[in-house]
Parts: structure tokens; C-alpha cells; sequence
């Protein structure tokens, strides 16, 4: 399915329980549905789902300019709006982590999920996008999805993505969203793997901090992927989390 959102056609796929609430799944960057479908599944009876291939990603168009983070926030807000769905459980992992965080401090959610999601920015080195690269290499259970991951993960690295994408790139690493993160009202979850090469665990705690209401649950040893790395637990923490008061 996809949507005229911004200029741009967005690539989506909803389905599940559509009378429930919804849980909105945005992936990392240079990945799509795929990736975000193991944590959707489970929840198929008892939530609506929608995973949204973010725009320059998947099956979704690039935009025509560079656009900036807050671009992604709204085009995501405008998406929901189209499909009516209103305070919305967010759930996203590393750059939709982030897309995840702003729209929670901008819009009404009534939970919030995050996986290995940078927020303040990127000073290390080498770069978030070569050390997303190099860790999702290192993920056993990622092998059922290695044709996609080869080839998707390739075709977007920065040497090889448009002029667009790499400035995209460029404005997502930068910007730095500490000050929104502390607005966050609704209930979070922060979920990070102590072996994250990408976005150092301390800043899960970091998180904790800003965040009014938040708790961390760590994986021993896991990495920017630690969310598919322990995928039966990550299961049944989100399961724990969703159902609690």
C-alpha cells in the first residue's frame, strides 16, 4: 500500500486487529518493512500494525530535496492522519528510533518504544553509518534476511547513495534533539544492547535520564541490533510493556 505524503509516495503495509490501538514500526537507516516485521507479527491479534518504509528507503520514493529530521517527523504525522489513527504506540529502531523520540515529544502517543536510538549528535568516530554497517554484520539471527540485507544495506551505503540521501545523512547525524527528548510525557521503553557500536549504551541511560517515566532494559553482550539478537525476549518485554497500566 502506499500514500501521497509530502510529494513523496510512501510504501506501507498495515494489518493485525484494525479495531485496537496501533503500533507504529519505523526501521533504521538504510533498511525497510522487512526488518521491523518480527517485532510486528507477534501483536497480529491483539494491535493494529503498520510498518512505513521510511522515504528513501524501500519501496518509498526519495524526497526531491534534502530534507531536514523534523521533515521525516511530519511526514510520518501526516501518514497517520491520512489513515485516521490517533494517539499511536511508536516503536522505532536507530534513525527511526529518533523519528520516534521527536514525534513523541511533538505529537500525543500513548506509549513509546526505542531501540539503539542516537538523539544528540554524532561526535564519534568512524561514522554511525559505517559502525550500523559493520554491527548488523555480526547478527546471527539476520541471516534469514541476508539477501536483503546485502543488497539493501549496500545500495545505501553513503558512497553510494544519491546526493540526496547523503545530505539527508548528513542533517540526521548532526542534529541534535536532547531538548525535545525531555518534553517525552508518555510512558518509554529504552531497549539497548551493552555491546552497541553504533550508539554507545551510555546514551540509553542518558535517555533514562531525560525522559519522565522511562526504564532501560539491557542485553549483555547484544549490539545495534540487539532487538533481533534476543527477539523472543524482546518479545515478551514489549508484551509486558504494552499491557501494563
Amino acid at each position: 500500500m502506499n500514500k501521497k505524503i509530502k510529494n513523496v509516495k510512501i510504501n506501507y503495509t498495515m494489518y493485525g486487529n484494525d479495531k485496537k490501538d496501533t503500533i507504529v514500526l519505523l526501521h533504521g537507516w538504510g533498511q525497510n518493512i522487512e526488518m521491523m516485521k518480527p517485532l510486528g507479527d507477534p501483536f497480529v491479534k491483539d494491535y493494529n500494525i503498520l510498518i512505513v518504509d521510511l522515504p528513501g528507503h524501500g519501496e518509498s520514493e526519495e524526497p526531491d530535496y534534502a530534507w531536514l529530521f523534523r521533515d521525516f517527523v511530519e511526514c510520518v504525522h501526516e501518514l497517520l492522519e491520512e489513515l485516521n489513527i490517533k494517539n499511536p504506540i511508536m516503536m522505532g529502531h536507530s534513525f527511526g528510533g529518533k523519528i520516534s523520540l521527536l514525534y513523541a515529544a511533538t505529537y500525543d502517543v500513548k506509549k513509546l518504544v526505542v531501540f539503539g536510538s542516537p538523539f544528540r549528535k554524532e561526535i564519534k568516530k568512524p561514522s554511525l553509518k559505517t559502525k550500523v554497517l559493520k554491527g548488523m554484520k555480526k547478527v546471527p539471527v539476520i541471516n534469514k534476511l541476508e539477501g536483503f540485507a546485502k543488497k539493501h544495506m549496500g545500495s545505501t551505503d553513503y558512497r553510494n547513495a544519491s546526493p540526496i540521501m547523503r545530505e539527508v545523512l548528513v542533517n540526521h547525524v548532526n542534529y541534535d534533539i536532547t531538548e525535545f527528548v525531555k518534553k517525552i510525557k508518555a510512558p518509554t521503553l529504552i531497549v539497548w544492547g551493552t555491546n552497541d557500536q553504533a550508539v554507545d549504551i551510555e546514551d540509553a541511560y542518558r535517555l533514562e535520564e531525560l525522559i519522565s517515566g522511562s526504564g532501560v532494559v539491557v542485553y549483555e553482550g547484544a549490539t545495534h541490533y540487539a532487538y533481533l539478537e534476543r527477539l523472543g525476549q524482546t518479545i515478551n518485554v514489549l508484551r509486558s510493556f504494552l499491557e501494563s497500566r
